[in-house]
């Protein structure tokens, strides 16, 4: 990001770092939360899901290493199948979960995450002057229609997606209207957002609900319009922005507070004034043991501010009917649940890494595929962080409050019928087979490249 404040993420659902997975290079900014599943750079696990059996190839069939191709190439133009290996290469771990997406859907998204990609390289890019930065942001989605812009200056490691910035850019006008204004609409509204939190650090609990609806709540909108727009999703999921931009914000909130320690280690600051100051002088204070029990209040509080955007999630989610669609969006959101459990009152916030288990995180993804399970995951996580909830809380109250508002939630029988009548057990089956085995090949991956980095976890 180009300014201490800048954490954007774009993983919806966004989108970025819910469970800790790569390790981020000490020189690479923040990134919006671009979607889910990647859910973030440090973000949730954005694991293939919903593959056709007979649409996957080996992994060898596919020019880049890393993950299977579930698109039929063969089809598919040169500069598409280059937007395709930029998706790759930017985002290991997103780039199966957009190619699990049915029909004209993935070819869409992946356009979109390489657009907010290239956004968030020029924002994070901090060789770049303010004087020429925030213009190129404020413009950057009138770029999308000049078909020869590039941008050849960036030293970011993405720098690629803004040198090829035309073969982004003649994909995004071979798509569909529908899919082009939403498109170009979001990378407007997250340009400007972006310039405005440059050099503005986050102050009040309202002014971070601002900064995570423009890295955040503004990619979980355009994802969800973009649902609508392919006909696989009702018109009602893109056009109720209040329950998209929830999604966003808590994915965002969960990555802002887990990472408390590192982003302070690399000079940012995330966490709003309005909470930390009534704890503590210094943001940094929080991480010296002295301080420790107003640490934990402070943390208990974010928490608690975070888990009241659960319920619209539930609401969300209940009203998809798309079993790709639901699996990409409910994966990192029950991932960031089970990362706030581990979070509360927990001082290793402090100290150094909260992460889930890589076998819990397996669990979930094979869980989550209908609602009745996300409800009950949801609900387990909620229980776990009502029994840690301490007497002498200065938030207990609050907190007590939205738990049981989740617990009503996650009883309620407002659900849409199920969409496992959509699919054969066949369908299922492999493609829990295929998420499990992505996992795993992704956490021994990015063990290995450790320093490395991709869009939001992406």
């Amino acid at each position: 990001m180009a300014g201490p404040c800048c954490k954007s993420t774009v993983s919806f659902l966004v989108i970025k770092r819910t469970l800790s997975v790569p390790p981020r290079s000490p020189v690479a900014a923040a990134r919006p939360m671009l979607f889910a599943g990647r859910l973030g750079e440090r973000g949730a696990p954005e694991g293939c899901w919903a593959a056709r059996p007979n649409a996957v190839k080996t992994a060898g069939s596919y020019r880049h290493p890393v993950f299977l191709c579930f698109s039929c190439q063969e089809s598919m133009s040169e500069s598409l199948k280059t937007c395709y290996l930029y998706l790759n290469q930017t985002s290991r771990s997103f780039a199966a979960v957009i190619q699990a997406l049915d029909g004209e859907l993935r070819h869409a998204v992946c356009i979109f995450y390489l657009v907010l990609r290239a956004l968030d390289t020029v924002e994070d890019d901090m060789s770049i002057p303010l004087d020429k930065k925030v213009p190129m942001l404020h413009n950057f989605h009138s770029f999308l229609y000049e078909a020869e812009w590039r941008f050849m200056e960036s030293r970011e490691k993405d720098r690629q997606v803004l040198a090829d910035f035309p073969t982004i850019s003649v994909e995004f006008r071979n798509l569909g209207q529908e899919y082009r204004d939403v498109i170009s609409d979001i990378c407007h509204r997250m340009g400007v957002g972006m310039a405005e939190f440059l050099e503005k650090k986050v102050g009040s609990l309202k002014e971070w609900d601002k900064y995570c609806h423009y890295v955040a709540g503004l990619v979980g909108i355009g994802l969800s319009r973009l649902f609508s727009a392919s006909q696989l999703e009702d018109p009602e999921v893109g056009r109720d922005t209040e329950l998209a931009n929830s999604m966003g914000l808590f994915l965002q909130k969960t990555n802002i507070i887990r990472d408390y320690l590192e982003d302070q280690q690399e000079g940012r600051a995330f966490w709003p004034k309005e909470a930390w100051s009534q704890f503590a002088a210094q943001l940094e204070d929080l991480a010296k043991p002295q301080h420790l029990d107003s640490a934990l209040a402070c943390l208990n509080m974010l928490v608690t501010d975070a888990l009241r955007h659960v319920p619209d999630v539930i609401s969300y989610l209940t009203r998809l009917r798309n079993q790709s669609v639901f699996n990409f969006c409910a994966i990192p959101q029950v991932m960031a649940i089970a990362t706030l459990s581990a979070c509360y009152n927990n001082p290793q916030v402090f100290q150094g890494v909260v992460k889930i288990r890589k076998g819990q995180a397996v669990t979930l993804m094979m869980q989550a595929t209908n609602m009745g399970a996300v409800r009950a995951i949801i609900s387990q996580y909620s229980q776990e962080i009502l029994q840690k909830v301490s007497l002498t809380d200065p938030t207990r109250d609050k907190t007590l409050l939205i738990l049981e508002v989740i617990r009503e939630k996650t009883l309620s029988q407002d659900t849409l019928p199920s969409r496992a009548h959509h699919l054969s057990p066949m369908y299922l089956s492999a493609a829990m087979l295929l998420a499990a085995v992505s996992w795993q090949y992704l956490t021994a991956t990015t063990g290995q490249a450790s320093g490395s980095t991709d869009m939001q976890g992406h």
